[in-house]
């Protein structure tokens, strides 16, 4: 009877989030788009929204190139950025399943030639983004130089076999029905490639050259459009690729060596939205900005790409998300509390305390010991970028299974930080004590 009564409530808030979607509501998210396309001056962006199977809604707006006066469509191309990771962890986690490699595996194993540190860094701490190893666009790679292969791969210490692009086009994009999907490629001729460009003092400017070697590797260099990512999607809703247990697994929030938990999965964020799952990505990289966002409890999923560095898709996606669900509705878009319920320290002076790294009662174990000064710099960019904070409200959360560095979460309060655009949102968790568990931030 549990089982059945739970299936039954699930029928019933997918058929009521079903029912939202009319024209109107369709109306409301084309309007909104078009507003943040002039209001960030976009050149051009790409927009598909499914319930379920369906596509309710795919468009383009703007210009996939704006020298050539090009419109943007559902079919337009665009860089994919990190969303590409997803791809790649589908990758590794096939080949786990064929038995060809396990997620525990030191890295050691296939790249014996790296330091000796790495013989403790797992595939599974790649994965997650657990491993300690810096971001090479950080200091390590020169993206102008145009590296030989012998290069990257005494770079990487990378013992090379079947090309990662070749086995995602085999067993991911061609299985699918993801035509356009593939590596980028600067030399081959792609029909409706979008251009990527870039603000500079308030210019217009085409993006920044990337050598061709360094836009194949596999944290994010793909191509693909809105309708190849319904593709994806739908997929993904009946668990197709790479398989049930896998996609659990990529949807898990990734345990630490503390025991805690943090919202990062394979290639995947698993965080929530107003206390609901969302299980997304963003992506950024040579002009393009890209975001996935899924909302399982509402069989929904908002894809946006678009061709400007200073875009901020992702806070475009789980806007949308909230016009078809008000459930959903983010908090930087709530005009009234949704309860009445405050946390004893204001959250700014929260912020600042940890940003000035004060020692402080409001803060869980788990989140004191994960707190680092790259963090708390993090933390003081954004306060002093805002002109004040906002208290918004606090949503109840008990009991939905939400887990923060060791924390079981009962209040998600938020706190607008206004300025110069883009603004800022914060979202604090809270434990039964009010001590804060977590926090995130988002651009709008």
């Amino acid at each position: 009877m549990p089982r059945l009564t739970a299936a039954l409530l699930s029928h019933l808030l997918v058929a009521a989030a079903a029912a939202a979607q009319t024209p109107a509501t369709l109306d409301s998210i084309d309007r909104y788009v078009r507003t943040e396309v002039t209001r960030y001056r976009i050149p051009g962006l790409s927009l598909a929204v499914l319930r379920g199977d369906s596509v309710v809604l795919a468009r383009g707006y703007g210009y996939a190139n704006v020298e050539h006066r090009v419109p943007a469509t559902d079919s337009t191309v665009y860089q994919s950025g990190s969303v590409g990771k997803q791809f790649t962890a589908a990758a590794i986690v096939m080949l786990a399943e064929q038995g060809r490699l396990s997620l525990d595996d030191s890295i050691a194993r296939f790249l014996p030639d790296g330091p000796a540190t790495w013989r403790g860094i797992t595939i599974r701490h790649l994965l997650t983004h657990t491993s300690g190893i810096a971001d090479y666009t950080d200091s390590t790679l020169d993206t102008r130089r145009d590296y030989t292969e012998a290069e990257l791969v005494r770079l990487a210490a990378k013992q090379t076999g079947a090309f990662y692009g070749d086995f995602l086009k085999d067993h991911v994009f061609r299985p699918l029905g993801m035509r356009t999907t593939r590596i980028i490629s600067e030399a081959d001729i792609i029909p409706n490639r979008a251009a990527g460009y870039h603000l500079v003092n308030d210019t217009l400017k085409n993006q920044d050259w990337v050598s061709p070697s360094l836009n194949t590797t596999a944290d994010g260099a793909l191509y693909f459009t809105v309708r190849d990512l319904a593709h994806w999607a739908i997929g993904l809703n009946h668990w197709k690729i790479p398989s049930r247990a896998g996609l659990e697994a990529s949807w898990t929030p990734v345990r630490l060596n503390s025991g805690g938990t943090y919202p990062y999965g394979f290639g995947w964020q698993a965080t929530q939205q107003r206390g609901y799952r969302r299980i997304g990505h963003g992506g950024a990289w040579q002009g393009f900005r890209t975001a996935i966002q899924r909302y399982p409890d509402f069989d929904l999923t908002v894809i946006v790409l678009d061709n400007l560095e200073q875009s901020l898709p992702e806070a475009m996606a789980v806007t949308i998300a909230g016009i078809l669900e008000p459930r959903l509705t983010p908090p930087h878009m709530l005009r009234r509390a949704p309860s009445e319920v405050q946390p004893p320290q204001p959250i700014d002076r929260l912020l600042q305390d940890i940003a000035a790294g004060v020692e402080t009662t409001h803060l869980t174990p788990g989140l004191k010991a994960f707190i680092s000064d790259p963090l708390r710099e993090s933390v003081g960019r954004r306060l002093k970028g805002a002109q004040g904070w906002t208290f918004v409200g606090c949503d109840p959360v008990e009991g939905r299974g939400i887990s923060r560095l060791g924390t079981q979460v009962v209040q998600m309060c938020y706190a607008r930080g206004l300025g110069a655009a883009p603004n800022s949102l914060v979202t604090v968790l809270y434990g039964a004590d009010w001590r804060a568990a977590g926090f995130d931030f988002y651009s709008y």
